[in-house]
């Protein structure tokens, strides 16, 4: 029997492989809780590294499906996180007796309330605990079910595509890249985190100077 860390990228493309990726994505995206948990961008990146060649050896992951695997995931999560929300309203996010999620949920409504639905949809997507609670936040604030939709899906494609390629460009180009994984992972940690220290200075920032206009 394989034993398998559900918050290990590494264990989970090597247990489970494309349909790994659909399933976490799935869940990051917009099931609360036990999404917060789970790889997103350290699992999009390595399965991209994983699907190049590497000298003479083959492949470990099928490059295609990947891709659509991360696509269906990140724009169905969405999906079900925005009807979660929209039909527990924001009781659902109240509730929760966990401080990330509530500050997630915190994130989430300054950034839509910032930068208006479409932005805030696509910029989100990009931001760790945001964008697992971002989807059910816009369902309990009201955006309108076509506007999310559009934009959901424009966020979904580009984050979960864009890293999935990143990944197999570098594994293209770098021979044995995927020898280092755990680094590599330990890199897109740093980077995607950077999102979060920005958006805690600016609202620090704002705290500070009541009088600074909100960008609408």
């Amino acid at each position: 029997m394989i034993a398998v860390n559900p918050t290990d990228s590494a264990s989970l493309l090597a247990a489970f492989g494309a349909l790994g990726v659909l399933v976490v994505i799935f869940a990051e995206s917009g099931l609360l809780v036990v999404g917060f948990f789970l790889p997103g961008d350290t699992l999009l990146f390595p399965a991209g590294v994983l699907c190049a060649a590497s000298g003479e050896q083959d492949p470990r992951l099928e490059l295609w499906q990947v891709l659509v695997c991360a696509a269906v995931g990140a724009v169905a999560g969405g999906q079900v996180g925005y009807l979660l929300g929209r039909h527990g309203g924001r009781p659902l996010l109240a509730r929760t007796s966990r401080r990330r999620v509530r500050e997630g949920a915190a994130r989430a409504e300054r950034l839509l309330a910032r930068y208006g639905y479409g932005k805030a949809l696509v910029i989100g997507r990009f931001i760790p605990m945001v964008r697992t609670v971002l989807h059910p936040a816009a369902g309990a604030l009201g955006v309108p079910a076509r506007t999310f939709t559009v934009w959901q899906i424009v966020g979904g494609l580009l984050w979960s595509q864009s890293l999935v390629l990143a990944g197999y460009l570098l594994g293209s180009s770098v021979a044995h890249i995927d020898d280092y994984l755990l680094l590599l992972v330990a890199v897109i940690v740093v980077l995607s985190l950077l999102p979060l220290l920005a958006e805690a200075r600016r609202s620090r920032h704002d705290r500070r100077d009541p009088s600074r206009p909100t960008r609408s």
